[in-house]
């Protein structure tokens, strides 16, 4: 028995692309939330598409991704476009065009230079224009009160070197006493308030692409990640929710046994959730955390769905993930106080990985899609595969790979011999380079109701363009779209495919 599936307003047979905004052209090292992503809604439109989906949209952390955040709630300030500041009266023409930063490789990020370029003009910013829009920015500050937290925890760490706040040599900050954070604060008000301009220029700017896209029929589709990161402003101010000792150390943390990408499995390391407490309290955390989500997206992938369900948990300290074990997750009680405080939220469970009974029947109650990955279909046995489109059932997300996948050139490039040929007898096609176009038809013909292909297997990208390689900590995250990859001939033929496939966006 569902009780969700009758709530959300996922639109049946309709079809989007993923692509993070850091991957856009344009200028500045970096992806941006400025006129490329605005050309990039407008392409979308003309080819007939109705979902943009992106990656996580907070502060990177360590190996600059985007899943180890240090908040739940903010965004990332590297996303700003310094373009629209400019036209929003915010920076000066002759400031930025004093200290233009142009990358040799157009198709990586360059984080490191990217940081320092834009921070020094974002300080520039503050400086610029902030006294003068104060009372707007107390208004939103008010309407988003976890910015105190995140803009607090941000400045003393920075003010700390950088070090990790379960290492700040001041206890008392540590431990977040009020006398505390007042200290800090007032010692350290201005990147205090640097901090929180930043997250306001940010989300000003979000709003306005959001309301963009909604106009032109585009629904932002976001990815929520399951765990916080165990160095972030979530962890500091609410050690309540996590399981953490008396020195706020964790006791145990995430990832997942052995698999697929890892004969050691995956340890991710973010400290696990005090599940009996949260429940206690009305799940009062994950409700406010997924409120925001709300607002800021109009489709939530939330990864790792299966971790409320059960969730592997492992000793702090371990070296690998073998020593884990599985717990038994919230399950049904916290989808049953979404529904009664959050009513009508559209979310889409990632439920890779360690499938079990119990994964099966939480998303058979709460009636939220799941998903599946052709490049997972052929394992060069028989067509019984749950990942190939002839099994596919309607209410999935169906993918020709995610950010955690090779592309479908690169997959081809580097899969073996009697996988390749299952895959050519299946969908079709004879050369390599055929491959890509050849899994994007089969996942937009199929009978999943919503259909997502990775910008990469669009443009036929190799290997090169993955955007991660999970259990790897370097080399991730990189990846850019050239300017001028796609123009008007790729829409119309794209949009031909949607309409033979009925997935056209009328």
């Amino acid at each position: 028995m569902t009780f969700l599936s009758e709530r959300t307003e996922v639109r049946m047979r309709n079809a989007g692309i993923l692509l993070h905004i850091s991957s856009l052209p344009g200028p500045d090292g970096i992806g941006s939330l400025g006129q490329e992503a605005y050309d990039f809604a407008d392409f979308l439109h003309e080819a007939g598409f109705s979902l943009w989906q992106v990656l996580p949209m907070g502060p990177t952390g360590y190996g600059e991704s985007p899943y180890q955040s240090s908040s739940v709630f903010a965004g990332n300030p590297l996303l700003i476009s310094l373009k629209k500041m400019e036209t929003d009266g915010l920076l000066g023409v002759v400031d930025e065009a004093r200290d233009v930063f142009e990358p040799e490789d157009l198709s990586k990020i360059d984080y490191a230079a990217v940081r320092a370029h834009k921070m020094k003009l974002l300080r520039l910013a503050f400086y610029r224009s902030e006294e003068s829009r104060r009372d707007e920015i107390r208004r939103w500050m008010n309407e988003n009160s976890w910015v105190r937290d995140y803009a607090l925890f941000t400045a003393v760490k920075e003010h700390l070197g950088g070090a990790m706040w379960t290492k700040w040599p001041d206890d008392e900050i540590r431990m977040n006493k009020k006398s505390a954070r007042e200290k800090y604060r007032i010692e350290l008000l201005e990147d205090y308030r640097f901090h929180i301009f930043c997250q306001w220029v940010f989300f000003r700017q979000w709003e306005a692409l959001k309301k963009y896209c909604n106009e032109r029929g585009i629904r932002l589709f976001g990815d929520m990640p399951i765990y916080v990161a165990e160095d972030s402003a979530d962890t500091w101010t609410h050690p309540e929710v996590f399981q953490l000792d008396r020195d706020r150390i964790p006791k145990r943390v995430a990832g997942v046994p052995p698999d697929y990408f890892s004969a050691d499995g995956q340890l991710w390391g973010n400290p696990l959730y005090r599940w009996h407490r949260l429940r206690f309290h009305g799940y009062d955390w994950w409700v406010e955390r997924m409120r925001r989500m709300a607002a800021m997206y109009d489709i939530i992938r939330v990864d790792h769905f299966i971790g409320f369900a059960n969730y592997y948990s492992i000793p702090y300290g371990a070296k690998t993930a073998r020593e884990g074990k599985w717990i038994v997750g919230p399950g049904k009680s916290l989808f049953k106080t979404f529904n009664r405080k959050l009513p009508g939220l559209n979310i889409v469970a990632e439920d890779l990985g360690c499938v079990t009974d119990r994964v099966r029947k939480l998303i058979d109650f709460t009636g939220y899609p799941g998903m599946k990955v052709l490049v997972f279909g052929f394992d060069g046995k028989d067509d019984t595969n749950e990942h190939l489109p002839a099994n596919y059932k309607e209410n999935i997300v169906a993918y020709t790979g995610t950010h955690d996948n090779n592309t479908v050139r690169g997959w081809i490039d580097s899969a073996d011999e009697k996988a390749v040929a299952q895959a050519k007898r299946i969908l079709g096609f004879d050369r390599p380079e055929d491959a890509p176009a050849a899994f994007v038809k089969a996942v937009l013909a199929s009978r999943a109701n919503m259909a997502v292909i990775a910008m990469q297997d669009i443009l036929g990208l190799d290997a090169s363009a993955c955007m991660n390689h999970p259990g790897s900590t370097s080399g991730n995250w990189l990846w850019r779209m050239n300017p001028g990859a796609v123009g008007p001939k790729d829409a119309a033929r794209l949009r031909a495919l949607l309409q033979e496939t009925g997935r056209l966006d009328q």
